[in-house]
């Protein structure tokens, strides 16, 4: 492997140069954006990768494990790391095959993923899995040399490797359950987010309206902040505004859809018997609300797995980028929305 000394003989700056941008410390000691691409260019084509464990431990002692950084958005939801670390726990083969490694958790912000020096450096983990990353964060991805190998949750690349569902098929999955159960008008609840899944969601789910020939008018497709609050509000205000309502809402998030169902329920709208609702994610509160939560199952534990495993195989070199690995989602019918009859 490349050292250090030999990056910096072959960029033809000092060893101390080289070092201050291997580790991040190149802006704090104003090294030139020239010289910093330059050094992280050639450090890449030498194929170097810092030992950050051992540089951590020096003890010489102890096993020196890769170390994974999963990259999550400040505003991510609790329950969703809480079911990817349980996927990476309980649904993968990776204990079995003793592949050992240390798990890092680094926020971030939506649409500021450029701040996160580490990305370029590798100097704080040998891989990463990135997860809510938005179009500027996925613009920034595509144009940009990163030195360590990562996966992509839940969105598009040709650049890098990713795991994702059919987003698009999802939302059409339940236009088509609305058009069986014969809704002719339906209406939609959105997170206000740009988020290439929830675009793809809600794609899906207005080409299927348009091909059974629903109605989706305008004024049925709210946008709401991402919590239960947000979807509590913005409900409260659109019955307080609204004539003929919808006999069926699709909420592109389970977040969304608990605040509807109480704002719903204190406006005297019954559920599901005035209107059907059909939630995503598939969230462990969903089959506790009242009524419980029909939804679109994403499957959260068996994605995080195949991220890791993705993952520590680019890290040994077992595999090579980029790698894509899709899987399917289905609906989970409970009592907001029983099964159409077939």
């Amino acid at each position: 492997m490349a050292s250090i000394k030999e990056i910096a003989s072959i960029a033809g700056v000092s060893i101390g140069t080289a070092s201050f941008v291997l580790n991040g410390k190149a802006d704090q000691m104003r090294i030139s954006k020239s010289t910093q691409e330059k050094v992280l260019r050639i450090a890449k084509e030498l194929g170097y990768t810092p030992n950050i464990s051992a540089r951590r431990l020096r003890s010489g002692g102890e096993k020196v494990l890769p170390v994974i950084a999963m990259l999550w958005t400040k505003n991510a939801r609790a329950s969703l790391i809480s079911r990817f670390l349980e996927g990476i726990q309980d649904k993968s083969s990776l204990i079995d095959q003793k592949r050992e490694f240390e798990l890092l958790i680094q926020p971030y912000e939506n649409g500021h993923l450029d701040k996160l020096n580490s990305l370029k450096t590798g100097t704080h983990f040998n891989g990463a899995i990135i997860a809510g990353a938005t179009e500027a964060d996925l613009n920034y991805l595509e144009s940009n040399d990163v030195n360590v190998p990562i996966v992509i949750y839940q969105r598009k690349s040709t650049k890098f490797s990713t795991v994702s569902v059919d987003s698009f098929a999802s939302g059409a999955k339940v236009a088509d359950v609305f058009m069986k159960k014969g809704h002719k008008k339906v209406g939609m609840i959105i997170p206000k987010l740009s988020n290439q899944a929830i675009s793809l969601r809600k794609e899906g789910f207005v080409s299927r309206v348009i091909y059974h020939s629903l109605e989706l008018s305008q004024s049925n497709v709210l946008t709401c902040s991402f919590s239960e609050e947000g979807g509590y509000q913005c409900v409260k205000q659109w019955l307080a505004d609204k004539g003929e309502l919808p006999t069926a809402i699709f909420s592109l998030s389970d977040e969304l859809a608990v605040g509807a169902l109480t704002a719903f329920h204190e406006s005297g709208i019954r559920i599901p018997e005035d209107i059907e609702m059909i939630g995503h994610d598939n969230n462990d509160i969903t089959k506790f609300t009242i009524p419980s939560l029909s939804t679109v199952h994403l499957p959260v534990e068996e994605m995080a797995a195949q991220c890791m495993t993705t993952l520590l195989n680019l890290i040994e070199k077992q595999a090579s980028e980029p790698v894509h690995s899709k899987f399917a989602s289905s609906i989970v019918f409970r009592n907001s929305c029983p099964p159409p009859h077939n």
